[in-house]
């Protein structure tokens, strides 16, 4: 994916974000994720869980879209999607997988521990030596579920 894909899917974040959030009350948007030139699936939570109607309600909220994209809402799964720092911060200790837009220390695709997580990046230990890996630079993050394996 080219990173001119990344930047269009950070924008859509930040409109259905403020869009999601302000019309339904406790909704968290985890992450929003281009899965084709017209598609985009958007990732949510609730205190209260995520089911059927209220992925409903956030669609009927994202109507506005449909006319250049098909939209999907979900809930976030075992592999939950990471995508702020306080996602990663709650997650200390769990197994992660990362993608980065630019290589870092030679690498895109991290997989390993979050050892930390502060405000501008997540520790994470892939390899031999723990690897810092800035927010900006993820464009895909989430849980490993080692529940299932």
């Amino acid at each position: 994916m080219a990173t001119g894909i990344y930047d269009k899917e950070k924008e859509l974040t930040r409109q259905v974000t403020r869009e999601v959030e302000q019309a339904v009350q406790g909704v968290e948007v985890l992450a929003l994720e281009l899965v084709g030139r017209e598609r985009f699936r958007v990732y949510i939570d609730h205190p209260s869980g995520v089911d059927l109607a209220l992925c409903e309600r956030v669609s009927g909220v994202l109507r506005g879209y449909s006319d250049s994209y098909s939209v999907e809402v979900s809930s976030p799964g075992l592999e939950r999607p990471l995508r702020t720092p306080a996602h990663f911060a709650r997650q200390v200790g769990r197994p992660v997988a990362l993608k980065t837009a630019e290589e870092i220390g030679g690498k895109t695709k991290f997989r390993g521990e979050v050892l930390a997580a502060d405000d501008r990046s997540v520790r994470v230990a892939a390899g031999a030596e723990p690897v810092e890996i800035p927010y900006d630079a993820i464009v895909r993050a989430n849980l490993i579920d080692t529940e299932g394996a």
